[in-house]
């Protein structure tokens, strides 16, 4: 059986006016009139059309919608693994055209190597040409952070899934990325280790300043993660998918999961994923909507 992880060490915030030893160079990222299309037989399939996105350097934004809407496409997009069929997508400025080095992407499995050990994984990630000393360091340092201090010598197969997850999350910190990637990262954990790696998430961003976009099927995560959450939907079956919704998050950080606010965000978001609402909105001071309640109109 996996050893149990300890909770994971909250990084230090940066002091006001300057860059904490965590903090890195953070990217904007821009898409304009962005249109992705796959050739099937018989024609093409249009995944997405007329996608303009803007997200401000050092910000969180979450990309919901429904299965099949080109979220993780989109996200394929501004990491440079994939290449739009129109349109223009820019990370600091510069034209994407191939694998962003100012990218990192953390996807919905960890992608560890068995037979490295979690420091070795995490070196995977840095950039190359550093040298082994500062690599060294680094690694350790991105294993501390998110609280695997001492288990970098262990291989995958004896940690737990939300051990390795975090492993995947150092792997792409240990680059200094300006830009944070994640594919439904947290979507294979447990619950309650979900919320924790949601909340040290939010400690990482806090630290490093990195600009972050998530992909997530789930609104409470996105509500407690993001700035912003952008809504990708179509118009009809086999519509190519754009943006429908741009919602502010205003709510400050650290974020109550019962906020009455945040209960009536999650309705709204609910509803512009088909899911209507069902009785009345929240009073004020309102606790919100049984989160196993919730959770099951999203899944259903």
């Amino acid at each position: 059986m996996p050893p149990p992880a300890p909770p994971p060490r909250a990084p230090l915030p940066r002091p006001a006016g300057g860059a904490g030893d965590d903090a890195v160079p953070a990217a904007p990222v821009r898409l304009r009139a962005v249109g992705r299309a796959f050739p099937v037989a018989g024609g093409t399939h249009h995944v997405l059309a007329g996608v303009d996105l803007d997200v401000r350097a050092g910000t969180t934004v979450a990309l919901l919608g429904a299965s099949g809407s080109g979220k993780s496409t989109l996200l394929r997009l501004v990491a440079g693994l994939d290449l739009p069929t129109s349109g223009d997508v820019e990370v600091g400025g510069a034209p994407v055209r191939d694998v962003s080095e100012r990218c990192a992407v953390v996807f919905q499995e960890p992608r560890l190597l068995p037979w490295r050990d979690l420091a070795g994984n995490v070196a995977l990630g840095l950039p190359r040409g550093t040298p082994r000393a500062t690599g060294r360091a680094e690694v350790l340092h991105w294993l501390d952070v998110v609280g695997l201090a001492g288990f970098a010598g262990h291989r995958p197969r004896r940690v737990s899934g939300g051990m390795a997850q975090r492993a995947a999350l150092a792997r792409a910190l240990v680059r200094r990325p300006g830009v944070l990637l994640l594919d439904e990262p947290f979507a294979a954990l447990d619950a309650l280790t979900r919320l924790r790696m949601q909340d040290l998430l939010v400690d990482v961003q806090r630290a490093t300043g990195a600009t972050v976009l998530v992909v997530t099927h789930d609104v409470d995560e996105a509500l407690h993660l993001a700035d912003r959450v952008v809504v990708l939907g179509s118009d009809g079956p086999g519509a190519p998918a754009c943006v429908r919704r741009d919602l502010p998050v205003r709510q400050p950080r650290p974020r109550d999961r019962g906020d009455a606010e945040l209960a009536e965000l999650r309705v709204e978001l609910l509803e512009l994923l088909g899911v209507p609402r069902t009785g009345p909105a929240p009073a004020a001071g309102a606790t919100g909507p049984d989160p196993q309640a919730v959770q099951a109109r999203q899944t259903a």
